[in-house]
């Protein structure tokens, strides 16, 4: 099951939101205008990002090296940790613009400070669809067992816009934005991926019993494009987002596709990274329609272990995996995939978050030592 949806063999193509996008073996592959290649060579935006990113991203590296990866990076040592650096993010985001693909680490979100630029990327790039798959992995102990469920995440607006203020001494007023054209680019984005996935079912989350305009719009608008994909046979059903979090925790196997604003997305991502062993090893993207960047699926920079060779490297590794099929590198991806699924499998070089007291470095060796 687990290598249907994550590893090498790839048995069902899978098309996220428009026909010219496709995926292979669950990782997107974006094909109407293609990335920046000289020579043969894909020149790619590196950010490392914040906390782990460096040691994770090394890792990446150091693998693409060993098997002579086609991939030339431009890296840019972006951080979150401070308001100084603007002009770098700048640099990395035309960048991004001119090589159409990336990897990233997460950047810190300061409390007190500037906005966040992990959504200024996203807001500025127009990758409004985020995918997270969560699954369970041989190897790696969970409470649930079989859980398998690909949350889809509208990226761009919603309470991520940024538009607040304090209209007087003590009352601030934060705008909660929510358009029609944005709900259903990542609602028929989500039946989409179901279909071209043989998924069976969708749920899409919401909280339109209190936000009655907001999410109202949100969940008037999926129960309209489920009447069109009827014939499908794809089950439509919708749960509010706190009923959600309850549900995922006491049965996740319920659970096929999900659908829902930027906010829950957040949430329901964490909860669903839990489930399946942290977030160490849950791979996300983010999509457009003319650029993808790739990052881990569950947003942490988990500063804590930063520079303790502590952190779990396979979600940022399949993450990459990810971006090589995007670029159509299915055989390098197949095999820098399978080599991790057996590391995990195999039980005997585990990270501090998997119960064990193997360095990063050492996972990214046995990952190498399988290939």
């Amino acid at each position: 099951m687990l290598r249907n949806t994550l590893a090498a063999a790839a048995r069902r193509p899978l098309v996220l939101q428009r026909s010219a996008t496709t995926l292979a073996a669950g990782f997107p592959k974006v094909s109407k205008r293609l990335p920046t290649k000289y020579g043969g060579v894909y020149t790619v935006t590196l950010i490392p990002g914040d906390g782990i990113g460096k040691e994770v991203t090394d890792s990446v590296k150091e693998i693409f090296e060993h098997v002579n990866a086609p991939i030339e990076w431009e890296q840019y040592d972006v951080s979150g940790m401070s308001n100084e650096g603007e002009a770098l993010f700048n640099q990395a985001m035309e960048s991004l613009k001119r090589n159409r693909v990336g990897l990233k680490g997460i950047l810190f979100t300061p409390i007190e400070g500037h906005l966040s630029w992990n959504v200024a990327m996203r807001q500025q790039l127009d990758i409004y669809a985020s995918v997270v798959l969560c699954k369970s992995l041989p190897g790696v102990p969970t409470r649930h067992q079989n859980v398998d469920f690909a949350i889809i995440r509208e990226n761009t607006e919603g309470e991520y816009s940024g538009l607040e203020h304090q209209s007087f001494p003590g009352v601030v007023e934060s705008l909660k934005v929510s358009t029609r054209h944005k709900s259903e680019r990542i609602i028929r984005f989500a039946f989409d991926f179901a279909l071209k996935n043989n998924r069976k079912k969708i749920t899409c989350v919401h909280k339109a019993n209190i936000m009655k305009l907001g999410d109202g719009l949100f969940l008037n608008t999926f129960r309209r494009v489920a009447e069109e994909y009827k014939s499908s046979g794809i089950v439509a059903n919708d749960m509010i987002v706190d009923n959600t979090s309850m549900q995922l925790v006491a049965k996740p196997g319920q659970f096929d596709v999900m659908v829902m604003p930027n906010l829950y997305g957040a949430i329901v991502s964490n909860i669903g990274a839990a489930l399946v062993g942290g977030p160490g090893v849950v791979p996300g993207c983010n999509v457009g329609r003319e650029y993808a960047l790739f990052e881990p699926g569950c947003r942490h920079v988990a500063e804590d272990i930063k520079g303790t060779n502590k952190a779990n490297p396979a979600a940022m590794i399949l993450s990459a995996t990810m971006m090589l099929r995007h670029l159509g590198l299915d055989s390098t991806a197949n095999s820098i995939a399978s080599a991790t699924f057996d590391v995990l499998n195999a039980k005997k070089v585990r990270t501090a978050d998997m119960g064990g007291s193997a360095t990063t470095s050492d996972f990214t060796a046995a990952v190498i030592q399988h290939l």
